[in-house]
């Protein structure tokens, strides 16, 4: 190729005004510098709190993995049923981030803080509820996940500990997604830093018992979670305190419930919570045909999600600042702006996906050997880090713009395309790679790339059409 020719097709690529129609153009548009400027500034913090989550359940894994491959499997065993729980709250975050950002856009600090200290009231009531029915649900939750007689215990164990921690996570989660409405990425980044270490630090005491602590295994590791979930929560309650900031929150402001206010909210989170149940149905089932291969082959399939949620951490975090740069700009009449932000977004994730891809390819024996050092998972997890590889680019592009339809309040259509693609695609075919056709835990697999690549389609056919920047919130 002309080394002249090069240029030109990265600019055409990156450049902002290649990245518009010029019948999208309705005013100035920033330069590369300053859009790759503005949307790198609030994905950054995004995308190290996300990575620095990812990296904590990685440690998380690694430590519990000392234990054997069934402490990995029963730890593994709780995430669906876990996020079961939360599912709804995700879904009421998706409207919290949506409203507050168009609020923002329009300097409207009254309605913003109006909309923030209503859900917090809300999801305390709800959440301290639910984490009380899920107690006595656990064992046959788990046991129809697909925990065998050599995890159940363990498993139920780690999820009627961290269920305590549960109204902790939920009400940060409402905090850090009202600060991400605002642009204010940062708080939520320390918060989760900070929660992490705290996490890590007691998983090292509590695992093995160290300095005087006891020994107490995954009840160990459940605890050390739930001291980090609590620890959080401190944090991002010390983000409203200060007055002049944009969102605060003072015990003297009325919590009542206000019509209009929970209205907006509910038009966006009803359908991602539609999406929620898609989703979690989806996992859940995914999750258990895997577990039905047997103790190993979960663990080896364990270790494989921790590290490829390393690469949904990137996508995840610019999605963030996506997001809110979407629902800023409409909400100051810019929709050009919104597709370009989020363009922007997707193409920094590109440039992530080539690396991560690189890595995964290159370290992929030792990345394993990182968790374990059972020949067994090593050998078998091998080919799953190059899955990953596969996998990265149709990832993150795909979560950018997923997080583009929800910043705008189009979360029906986010809804309907993971009921069909990961409540009925991934878990039909993954079933019949793994089971019927006998390609086992590696059918599974290629369940997740068509999955992940159905939805970059699906969700990029929607941001071209621009049909989303129409909505009203």
């Amino acid at each position: 190729m002309d080394p002249i020719a090069v240029p030109l097709i990265l600019q055409r690529l990156y450049e902002p005004r290649y990245l518009l129609k010029p019948a999208q153009i309705i005013g100035p548009l920033p330069s590369a510098r300053d859009a790759y400027g503005t949307t790198f500034r609030i994905a950054w913090p995004a995308v190290t709190e996300t990575v620095l989550v990812s990296l904590v359940g990685i440690i998380d894994t690694i430590m519990v993995g000392s234990l054997g491959s069934y402490a990995i499997s029963a730890v593994g065993l709780t995430t669906q049923p876990r996020l079961i729980v939360l599912a709804v709250f995700m879904a009421l975050n998706h409207g919290v981030t949506a409203v507050i950002s168009r609020r923002y856009g329009q300097r409207d600090c009254d309605g913003a803080n109006r909309c923030l200290r209503q859900v917090m009231l809300l999801v305390t009531i709800a959440v301290v509820v639910i984490a009380g029915v899920g107690q006595p649900a656990a064992r046959p939750l788990l046991r129809f996940a697909g925990a065998k007689s050599d995890t159940i215990d363990a498993a139920v164990t780690y999820f009627r500990i961290t269920l305590i921690g549960i109204p902790a996570v939920v009400l940060s989660m409402v905090i850090n997604a009202a600060q991400r409405g605002t642009g204010n990425t940062r708080v939520a980044m320390r918060a989760n830093l900070i929660a992490n270490v705290v996490n890590c630090c007691f998983n090292y005491l509590l695992i093995g018992g160290r300095l005087g602590f006891p020994a107490l295994g995954v009840a160990g590791a459940a605890i050390a979670t739930v001291i980090g979930n609590y620890v959080g929560l401190v944090i991002a309650l010390f983000s409203l305190r200060h007055k002049d900031a944009f969102l605060h929150v003072r015990l003297r402001d009325s919590f009542l419930p206000d019509t209009a206010t929970l209205k907006s909210v509910f038009k966006v989170s009803g359908s991602a919570t539609l999406e929620q149940v898609f989703l979690r149905t989806g996992f859940f089932i995914y999750a258990k045909i895997v577990a039905e291969l047997g103790t190993d082959d979960f663990a080896t399939h364990q270790i494989g999600m921790n590290i490829l949620s390393l690469a949904f951490c990137f996508g995840n975090g610019l999605t963030m600042a996506a997001s809110a740069l979407v629902g800023r700009s409409l909400g100051q009449k810019r929709p050009d702006l919104a597709v370009l932000y989020g363009k922007c977004a997707q193409r920094i994730g590109l440039c992530v996906a080539v690396v991560l891809a690189s890595l995964f390819i290159s370290l992929a024996r030792p990345i394993y050997m990182l968790f374990t050092r059972d020949e067994y998972i090593i050998t078998r997890g091998v080919p799953i880090i190059y899955m990953c590889a596969v996998v990265v680019a149709g990832q993150i592009s795909q979560v950018v713009f997923s997080g583009c339809l929800r910043g705008a309040g189009d979360t029906l259509f986010i809804a309907v395309t993971s009921m069909i693609s990961i409540a009925i695609v991934r878990p039909i075919v993954s079933y019949v790679l793994c089971y019927p056709l006998g390609f086992g835990l590696y059918g599974a697999w290629v369940g997740i790339i068509l999955d992940q690549y159905m939805r970059l389609v699906l969700n990029g056919l929607r941001f071209a059409g621009g049909k989303w920047t129409k909505i009203v919130v």
